[in-house]
Order: structure tokens, then C-alpha cells, then sequence
């Protein structure tokens, strides 16, 4: 391999892991207060970037290229999926990464830089500044009925906040159990408030 191609490959790998690092650390990790998804997006970034740019001398169907991008629409790291918002944030690394990787060697930098800044700024304009609210919705098994009626919501919140341990933004009443006196309930509580190993459902 020339060392001119070299290079051009370390150059371009250190500029989409300073593309990541800023989406990543700088806008990401400040508003979620999570770190266990930063080692995930950096790796994610880094080995997407380099598979592209191995595989772009490499002649591939339509067909395989989406399955391989499709891949990570899927992913599920521990039995419980990934969260949507966390979800958006990998799609949006992976695909600067692969506009880094597989942009043409002798393409305008300033288009490149363009499309790098435009994703960034859209990110940082969204999650830090329209501060666009994340919700996350669990199911909970409540064996309180008498709290349901509607006249008693604000005390089967506070309930609920009590035994949860966070500040709840909304309930949903779902299916009522009367023979077994339980209900489920969908709490919704923001995102950066729920702990990193709460589960999808939960027993009160």
C-alpha cells in the first residue's frame, strides 16, 4: 500500500473519530448522562468506518450492501432493545461514518465538511437547544386499584413515584385486573432519569 493512500487513510480516520467524538461526548453524553453507550457509538463508528473504506474496492450488490447497513436495525445488546433515542444516535454515527469512508478520494472537502457539520449542528440544535423532551415508557403491574379513578390520579402518582423512586410526566391505565386486584399502568418518565438497568416492565 502507497504511503500517500496511507496517508490519506489515517487522516481521514482521525477526522471521523473527532466527528464521532463530538457527536458522541460533546453532544450526546451531556444531555443523556449515560457513558455505557459511549464505547459502543465510538467502536460502532470506528469499525463501520474502517469496513467501508476496506470494502470500497470491492464490488457489492445493492442487496448486500443494505443487509450489511440493515444489521445494526436490529441490533440487541442485552435482552431488552435499545431505546429509540439511543437507536437514532447509532444510525446517525453510522452514517457518518460511512459518508466519511466511502466519500470519493478526490471529493470537494468542503461538501464533506458540510454534511459532517450539517448532522452535528442538527444533533446539538435538537437535543440541546429546542431540548426536544425524551420519554421512556415502562409497563408496571400496579396492585393498587382504588388509586385509579380519575379524581385520585394525583395520589396514585405520587404512589408510584414513591415506590419507583422518579418523577413520573404521565400514566396510562391499561388492562384492570379485578378477580386478582392489579392493573397495568404505562409510566412514562424522561429518559435521563431512568436508570441504566431498569427493566421493561416492573411489579408493584
Amino acid at each position: 500500500m502507497e504511503l500517500e493512500t496511507l496517508t490519506h487513510l489515517a487522516i481521514d480516520f482521525g477526522l471521523n473519530l473527532l466527528s464521532g467524538w463530538i457527536l458522541v461526548r460533546l453532544i450526546y453524553q451531556t444531555t443523556a448522562k449515560r457513558k455505557d453507550y459511549v464505547f459502543t457509538f465510538m467502536m460502532v463508528s470506528s469499525a463501520v468506518f474502517l469496513l467501508c473504506r476496506v470494502l470500497s474496492g470491492v464490488e457489492l450488490d445493492l442487496a448486500f450492501a443494505l443487509g450489511l447497513f440493515a444489521i445494526f436495525g436490529i441490533i440487541r445488546y442485552r435482552t431488552n432493545p435499545v431505546p429509540i433515542r439511543e437507536m437514532t444516535y447509532l444510525f446517525v454515527v453510522i452514517a457518518l461514518a460511512v459518508m466519511n469512508a466511502l466519500a470519493p478520494m478526490d471529493a470537494a472537502w468542503p461538501i464533506l465538511l458540510l454534511g459532517n457539520v450539517g448532522l452535528l449542528a442538527l444533533a446539538f440544535l435538537l437535543d440541546r437547544v429546542i431540548h426536544v423532551e425524551h420519554l421512556v415508557t415502562r409497563r408496571v403491574i400496579y396492585d393498587r386499584v382504588d388509586l385509579l379513578p380519575m379524581e385520585k390520579r394525583g395520589e396514585l402518582i405520587a404512589d408510584l413515584e414513591s415506590r419507583i423512586g422518579v418523577k413520573i410526566v404521565r400514566v396510562e391505565i391499561g388492562n384492570v385486573d379485578l378477580l386478582r386486584d392489579t392493573a397495568v399502568i404505562k409510566v412514562s418518565i424522561k429518559g435521563e432519569l431512568l436508570s441504566d438497568h431498569s427493566n421493561s416492565a416492573d411489579e408493584l
